[in-house]
């Protein structure tokens, strides 16, 4: 179990000037050098041995021949190594680019051509990517391991390109979000700020941390909180409940999957979760039921939010000290400004629908502290687009109720949510539209008791050709992560059509659900 280090006073963190790496590490080091801010299956670090380390991967980084402003694209699994590899990247004024250990090789191929790395770091150098110099992880370990530490921290512009995270195309391929560490590092500031968490509690991450919102939402708010992150190395329900228990973890934020296999599994007892005090979910809608269930049998009540890779992370979430309203996603968060906004442009009536924007909160204490993202890498013209008049324009539809309560109608058009896996149709209709054996495709998802949403793929076959669900489900397994694969293959004579002669996709959800 992690050991409890009574805290002194710790400097607060002044969020009147940008946020940068550096004097967050020298804080914690100063405050609570001995305590343990990491845990992972490689083993633990106190946040001396963290910064040390950090310290050293930034050396290593510069032998390797990154410089700053490089991208440096890291696919590691779920451990220390991967923190340390973000917050070695940020020391040496470079970007991190998290490639998924699970997308498929094509998937991986496209991020490393779009983003163009100096360094791939991989736990499977031979998968060859085409990045310039790929170095595998025992490799690294070793580098770092040998080599000296920084003198100091460099300067580096906390508003400068940082990271850049990949989501879901609607056009078919990933785009990458640009942020910086201001914005990274913001949301665990406020969250301290805000007193939501403090250096008593144990955070566990569960999902992959090469997604950088949960970078965000674990290590980088555990560092402000002068907290301990655990690292949880499989989303198995015992293997969780494992790290929860020997570890005393307080807090997790998950898929509702994830609380919906604690909460059914056999194997878990309400012992094991008696640390918990703030669980919460994300990703998909978590029924109101369920998470009366959860409160019942592990004694917290699972807190739902609003939150996507724009964000980055949290842009509203539900206060578990308030009534939790079913189907609310909570209240916009103070430092931000969120309207929801008609065709026009203009804000809509509360209790109307119209598309969720955000950005800086204009009056109060918080007024400026946010930042926007710094747009998509090399989409000049969708950047601008949706930064339009200094806000983010989601894409989703929602609105506002009388008591500020932020509901979201709709995620952004066709999104398919599986097990927490934001997946575009458009991504896994590339696929099975390049066989030619197929004339047309339409995916959808269907709703499931677990995952949320499963994927169906309805494909209408190339004239006097045979073509097998067998063998457009192995296509999918061999250009697609396995989460983005059809759960089942519909084969259609002909496809329902709107007046303009395009598929009613409507009509396909329906045939899907029916």
């Amino acid at each position: 179990m992690s050991s409890i280090i009574p805290v002194p006073d710790a400097p607060p963190i002044d969020l009147s000037q940008p946020l940068s790496l550096g004097p967050l590490l020298d804080r914690a080091v100063a405050v609570v050098p001995q305590k343990t801010a990491l845990v992972g299956a490689r083993g633990r670090l106190t946040y001396a041995e963290m910064a040390g380390e950090v310290s050293r991967a930034a050396t290593a980084f510069a032998g390797l021949g990154v410089q700053p402003s490089d991208r440096v694209a890291v696919s590691l699994p779920n451990d220390i190594d991967l923190v340390v590899a973000l917050l070695g990247i940020w020391a040496r004024g470079a970007v991190f680019v998290g490639v998924h250990t699970v997308l498929a090789l094509p998937e991986k191929r496209h991020l490393i051509d779009d983003c163009d790395p100096a360094l791939y770091l991989t736990a499977d150098p031979s998968e060859g990517v085409g990045a310039p110099r790929v170095v595998g992880l025992e490799e690294w370990r070793s580098k770092v391991a040998s080599v000296d530490p920084i003198d100091q921290w460099p300067e580096v512009d906390p508003l400068a390109v940082a990271a850049i995270a990949y989501t879901s195309g609607t056009t078919g391929n990933p785009k990458g979000v640009m942020h910086s560490q201001h914005n990274a590092l913001l949301p665990g500031a406020v969250a301290v700020a805000r007193g939501s968490f403090d250096a008593d509690d144990v955070f566990l991450c569960v999902q992959p941390l090469t997604i950088l919102n949960l970078q965000v939402l674990n290590p980088l708010t555990t560092v402000q909180a002068l907290a301990t992150c655990a690292i949880a190395d499989r989303p198995d329900p015992v293997s969780l409940a494992r790290w929860i228990r020997q570890e005393g973890v307080t807090h997790f934020a998950v898929v509702p999957t994830v609380a919906y296999d604690l909460l059914t599994h056999p194997e878990i007892h309400p012992e094991d979760l008696a640390r918990v005090t703030k669980p919460r979910v994300g990703g998909a809608g978590m029924p109101e039921a369920a998470k009366l269930l959860f409160e019942e049998r592990f004694g917290a009540k699972p807190a739902t939010s609003y939150a996507l890779t724009e964000g980055p992370t949290l842009v509203a979430r539900q206060d578990p000290g308030r009534p939790i309203i079913e189907g609310s996603c909570g209240r916009p968060l103070p430092h931000i400004q969120v309207v929801v906004l008609d065709d026009d442009g203009r804000s809509v009536p509360t209790g109307e629908v119209g598309e969720i924007c955000f950005g800086p909160r204009r009056d109060g204490p918080w007024a400026g502290v946010y930042r926007t993202m710094l747009g998509y890498w090399g989409r000049p013209e969708l950047s601008a687009e949706t930064l339009r008049g200094g806000m983010v324009h989601s894409g989703d539809l929602g609105r506002f109720d009388a008591d500020g309560e932020l509901y979201i109608v709709e995620r952004r058009s066709q999104l398919i949510i599986r097990g927490g896996n934001n997946i575009y149709p458009a991504e896994i209709e590339r696929v099975l539209g390049a066989e030619s054996r197929v004339a047309e495709c339409c995916v959808v998802g269907r709703p499931d008791d677990r995952l949320g949403e499963v994927v169906v793929a309805f494909v209408q076959p190339a004239i006097g050709v045979e073509v097998t669900a067998e063998d457009l489900i192995g296509l999918c397994r061999a250009n697609l992560a396995s989460f983005k694969v059809p759960s089942e293959i519909c084969f259609v004579e002909a496809f329902p059509r709107s007046p303009l002669g395009k598929i009613s996709r409507y009509q396909v959800q329906t045939m899907a659900e029916g």
